[in-house]
């Protein structure tokens, strides 16, 4: 990944920022710190207020949900002393009619959870004067782990965001289908964060009976229960000073969802069968790979939980949408296996690129294993590859080529299509396109940089998610 030097002692325009919550306080800091901005992070309405009495800025951010004055309210004060201040709102997907009506208040655009940080840059570049053709600077200089491969645009973008957020205590949502490699990035924001020399613990909830869950996450008193033969020790307990990792957290039943939401809200809990109350500042970082709103709407998922634990929501593409990284992936697996001595044949290396691997990076790992057994480290040929995949990719079945440009204007059609149907949410038109937010942004980008024009409704700003 590339190194840009940090400019975080050069003060740029002065932004307040307004949060309860603070591990979202703590991003928004971090991040506009590393992009030149001076900040100043409060934790409720009236400590805004009276930081705004003190001194000057040139912006203010605020959430919308905030006990005592909410953000709607602070934004409506502030506005009797501070007319021209803009104001930008960050809210839940619940509260958007409010912060659409709040707009009509002065607030200057606002920005739905988990914040894109592409969309906020460009919202406070915008409303504090600065070019937005200012790119993103990256705030992280240490370099990836050996075992990563990162040579598609849609991953290097993805690291990007990761070396932002790494530094802060923001928690975390990692997403993606099965095998993308969630607990691998889980890896990486740990070894990049302030707490890489604290522990980092895992836990797979889909992989720990029910009735056993919330010991291992809270521990037990000896006696608590029927086996409970002595006192054990919890794995957020075990996690403190450092990162706690929970892969498949949509598997949680909505007895434990509760008091995982007490922990999200002030680090405190109880061990089975104790009354003593136990404080931990684990980082949290969660990984599943079912659309997250969905079982929010079903109501299998507490909604509550949902907006805590994504603060930030980090989308690993699967392995189809990033066929850069299929050969420097399946390379490095053969040299894991081999220590080196193994290469595929041209015909493999088309194989691998053509098949669109559904089990994502776990495939492609479990197919090279089973490739350099077969071939005894020596070269890897069509025939040792699963049947899946020569029979998915056999010449008979492969359609003809098509000229680039074509499959440009094709693509370029159908993402202007699904903006408009879906009213330029992009969430929605990623859902429809069947890809993942992050590479129609990528893509969106793309098309712009060959100077297709690709806007937004009249009267909404361009930045803002519906």
């Amino acid at each position: 990944m590339q190194s840009i030097t940090d400019n975080t002692n050069v003060k740029g325009p002065r932004i307040l920022i307004v949060d309860d919550d603070p591990a979202q306080r703590s991003l928004l800091d971090s991040f506009l710190k590393s992009q030149g901005f001076d900040t100043v992070p409060v934790a409720s309405g009236e400590k805004a207020l009276e930081a705004l009495r003190g001194a000057e800025f040139n912006m203010m951010i605020s959430d919308v949900r905030m006990p005592g004055i909410s953000g709607l309210e602070t934004l409506r004060r502030a506005r009797k002393e501070h007319t021209v201040l803009p104001v930008l709102l960050v809210t839940a997907y619940a509260d958007i009619r409010e912060a659409v009506g709040a707009m009509r208040d002065g607030a200057v655009n606002y920005l739905a959870k988990p914040i894109d940080l592409d969309e906020l840059l460009a919202s406070v570049q915008q409303a504090t004067g600065i070019s937005q053709a200012t790119p993103l600077k990256f705030g992280q200089d240490k370099p990836l782990p050996a075992h990563i491969v990162s040579r598609s645009p849609l991953m290097q973008a993805l690291l990007r965001d990761v070396s932002l957020i790494a530094s802060s205590e923001s928690r975390v949502l990692i997403t993606g289908e099965s095998g993308v490699g969630k607990e691998v990035l889980a890896d990486v924001i740990h070894a990049w964060s302030a707490r890489a020399s604290g522990p980092l613990v895992k836990v797979n909830c889909a992989a720990i009976p029910e009735t056993l869950l919330e010991s291992e996450l809270f521990g037990h008193e000896k006696g608590a229960f029927t086996g409970a033969v002595a006192q054990r020790i919890g794995r957020f307990e075990l996690a403190n000073g450092g990162t706690i990792f929970l892969d498949e957290i949509s598997e949680m039943s909505p007895q434990l969802q509760a008091k995982l939401l007490r922990v999200t809200q002030d680090g405190r809990f109880q061990r089975v069968g104790s009354n003593t109350e136990i404080h931990t500042n684990a980082r949290i970082l969660a990984a599943t790979n079912r659309h997250m709103e969905e079982e929010v709407k079903k109501g299998r998922f507490r909604e509550d939980l949902f907006y805590r634990l994504n603060v930030v929501e980090l989308n690993i593409p699967p392995l189809r949408e990033r066929p850069e990284d299929i050969l420097p992936l399946g390379s490095s697996f053969i040299a894991e296996f081999t220590q080196g001595r193994a290469r595929f044949s041209s015909s493999v290396a088309d194989l691998l690129v053509r098949y669109s691997w559904p089990g994502n990076v776990r495939e492609l790992r479990n197919a090279m294993e089973r490739a350099t057994l077969l071939s005894r480290g020596e070269m890897i040929l069509p025939e040792h590859l699963p049947s899946r995949a020569r029979a998915a990719t056999h010449p008979s079945t492969a359609a003809e080529p098509m000229d680039a440009q074509r499959l440009e204007e094709i693509e370029r059609q159908a993402i202007i299509q699904a903006l408009l149907k879906h009213s330029f949410n992009r969430t929605e038109t990623a859902k429809a396109l069947g890809i993942s937010r992050r590479a129609l942004i990528y893509k969106l980008q793309r098309l712009r940089e060959l100077g297709y024009e690709i806007g937004s409704p009249p009267g909404r700003p361009e930045d803002a998610e519906p």
